[in-house]
Parts: C-alpha cells; structure tokens; sequence
C-alpha cells in the first residue's frame, strides 16, 4: 500500500498524517514493529494499523495525535525540496484551467523537486503519462525519490535532457514551463504539443511574461491569458472570525495559450483577436 484515500481504515504501508497540538504535522509511512519520534513523545506504528482515519493515539507522553489521510496539498507542501516549489494555489489553477485529467499526457520541463510533477501524475490516473525534463540529475534523483514516495512514479517518464535539442514527444495534450527563459522554447513547445493543446508557464517578473507574450505571438499561439493567484486564509473561530495575519499572496504570473493552425496574410489580425479574447466564447 501507499497513499491510500479509499479506504476507512490505516493499512501497514498507508501514508498517513499526524495531526499534534497547534496543528503541527508529520507524514509518514506506517510500517509493522516500528516506531515514530516527535517531540512531543514517541507513538508506536503498530498501534496505528487498524484505526479508522480521524482517530486520536496518544504519545508514550500522552500527547494526543489525530490520524488523518494526507490530501495531496497535505502531500505536496510535506515535499522534501533544495529549490522553490510551485504552491497549491498555483498548482490547483493550472490543473483546471489547462484540462489535465485522466488519460491526458502532459509533458512539463524544469522538474525541480517535482511538486507539480506529483500533482500532475495524481491527475493523469492510470491510463495518462507525465514526461518531465530537468537537465539537473540532482532535480530527476529527488524528483523520483518523491514520487516513489507516493506510489505515483510508473506514471512519470523522468529525462534528463536539454529542451533547446526538442522534446522526444508529439502531439502532446498539455506542455507546461516552468523555467526562468520559457521565450526560449516556444518553437520546441510547438513542435512537441497537438495543435490546440494546452501550453502553460509560471514567471517571477513581468518583463519574462512580455517576452514569452511575444514568443507565442511569433509562433502562432492564441487566446493567452495572464493571471495571478491569491489566496487569504480566515481565522475558523466564530467568536473572532477574521482574516489572519498573513497571505499567500504573489508568488508567480501564471501565462496560458493554445497554439493554432492559421496560415496567410490575412489572418494575422485573427491571430491578434485570438490573443485577446480573455476567455469570452465566440
């Protein structure tokens, strides 16, 4: 077993999350004869195997631990990482917003620690394929080390290769970038996505973003869009229910564009309405 959520009790070999005081969290793997360490006092795994999801163990200390069923954000914030990662927020917009669901192939280039790696192969099930490219062998190791961690890694083709040489794909259904020079690659991502497909990309700053505008524009892609995401969190107390100190704000431009087959003088100006329609259906 893995990462089980469709069962109503832990199984050795579950995933699971334990839930202490001031919410702090763990994710674990349980396993037979073995034990956990917090802080907060020790908890024996075999006294986990069994219970049904939400129960309370206490700690040999007699601190007390919710065992939960970690969501995928639960999975993706836990990610062992040594550079940035792409957070729910972002990740949640993108999955929705460019069709990424099961059966899809869906090819990403930066793999980094493979957060959005792990989401995508969630979303794809057994029957799609993630291909993702890093040309950092640090990046693919951990990469798969996290995925082997959820049980998601037969979904995922790991490359080591350089995406200015082309992708190994075709006809693609969804190519994502998250590179600091995704202007750089527009002609490869054509090359490698279906026609109509789903191309996104997330960038710091807005000069990338103009840049990677005009790229696509270049290259025949249309109906772009430009977005960021914020997210608020409010306190769930009834007495004092508020925004909380805090927000994710702005971490990322997200950019979407689907590439289009026009040919002729003619149709520049179509190719120049398409890239401006926000999402209004014609």
């Amino acid at each position: 077993m893995t990462w089980n959520l469709h069962g109503t009790h832990t199984q050795d070999g579950d995933l699971v999350e334990l839930v202490g005081l001031n919410h702090k969290h763990f994710i674990i793997r349980l396993k037979t004869g073995t034990d956990f360490q917090t802080h907060r006092g020790v908890l024996q795994h075999d006294n986990m195997i069994g219970l049904p999801w939400g129960s309370q163990i206490l700690s040999h200390q007699g601190s007390p631990f919710i065992v939960m069923e970690p969501s995928l954000g639960d999975i993706l914030r836990g990610i062992k990482r040594n550079t940035q990662i792409l957070y729910p927020k972002e990740i949640g917009y993108i999955l929705v917003n460019m069709g990424i669901g099961p059966g899809i192939h869906v090819i990403e280039a930066g793999t980094g620690s493979g957060a959005l790696t792990t989401a995508l192969a969630f979303a794809v099930g057994n029957q799609g394929h993630v291909s993702s490219y890093d040309i950092r062998p640090e990046m693919t190791n951990l990469a798969r080390s996290n995925l082997e961690k959820v049980g998601l890694s037969d979904r995922v083709t790991l490359k080591q290769k350089d995406i200015g040489e082309g992708f190994d794909e075709t006809d693609a259904d969804a190519l994502f970038l998250d590179l600091a020079n995704p202007f750089d690659y527009v002609l490869q991502v054509r090359q490698a996505l279906k026609p109509g497909g789903f191309f996104g990309s997330i960038l710091p700053t807005t000069n990338q973003v103009c840049l990677l505008l005009t790229a696509l524009r270049v290259n025949k892609f249309a109906f772009m869009d430009v977005c960021e995401v914020l997210l608020r969190f409010y306190k769930a107390e009834p007495e004092r229910f508020r925004p909380t100190d805090r927000m994710v704000a702005h971490t990322g431009f997200l950019v979407f564009a689907r590439p289009i087959l026009i040919a002729g003088e003619t149709d520049v100006e179509l190719l120049e309405v398409a890239s401006n329609i926000n999402g209004d259906i014609i």
